[in-house]
């Protein structure tokens, strides 16, 4: 069976997931914490506009702040910081292309191909979502990035239920779907930075 070439840029936006408490952070909106004298989320958006059509930012707090980078800004659709599935939902709402890429705002580094790579994995597995995965050097064990996906904006229903029926946690949620995996060798790529002193050590 022919399989459909995979998305291209302009059929793809872009989220940037920032809308968590960063507790680890001692409540620092990790986004605009600055690395090297500019806000992580400049990072993530200098990597990932490029590999899309138009880019989104889901956020809790400091939203004035994240509009002035140019990018539309929503806030989650639940009051309680549910997590990043929240912001999915925000952003698949919003979405206003076939398909959304999803990035956080803490991974200055993630890969210059990733929506490249996981539209491909998506395409040839004929699935509705792609997820990046990384091996472990040690072990040689698969690790999941489910920050980091590809996914249809049709999936925003069962999303929805799936929220409404109390779920919360990422992976639980997509492996009930069509779903695939695409690896990545370069595990530092999906490095993020939760605390001050991985700000400072990078």
């Amino acid at each position: 069976m022919e399989t459909c070439p995979p998305p291209s840029a302009p059929d793809i936006t872009g989220l940037i997931l920032a809308g968590g408490r960063g507790a680890r952070m001692g409540g620092v909106d990790k986004g605009l914490a600055l690395l090297d004298g500019k806000p992580m989320v400049a990072y993530v958006i200098a990597r990932l506009a490029p590999q899309v059509g138009s880019l989104i930012i889901n956020a809790n707090r400091n939203q004035d702040s994240y509009a002035a980078f140019g990018a539309p800004v929503w806030p989650d659709e639940q009051s309680d910081f549910a997590g990043p599935l929240a912001g999915l939902q925000a952003g698949l709402r919003h979405c206003g292309t076939p398909y959304l890429a999803t990035a956080p705002c803490d991974s200055p580094y993630l890969p210059h191909d990733l929506v490249q790579r996981l539209a491909q994995t998506l395409a040839a597995a004929d699935a509705d979502l792609a997820v990046a995965c990384t091996r472990d050097a040690g072990d040689q064990a698969i690790w999941p990035q489910p920050v980091f996906m590809l996914l249809k904006t049709g999936l925003l229903t069962d999303l929805n239920d799936y929220l409404q029926g109390g779920g919360r946690k990422m992976e639980t949620w997509y492996r009930r779907l069509s779903y695939c995996e695409t690896l990545f060798t370069d595990a530092d790529a999906f490095r993020n930075i939760n605390t001050r002193e991985q700000l400072l050590q990078r």
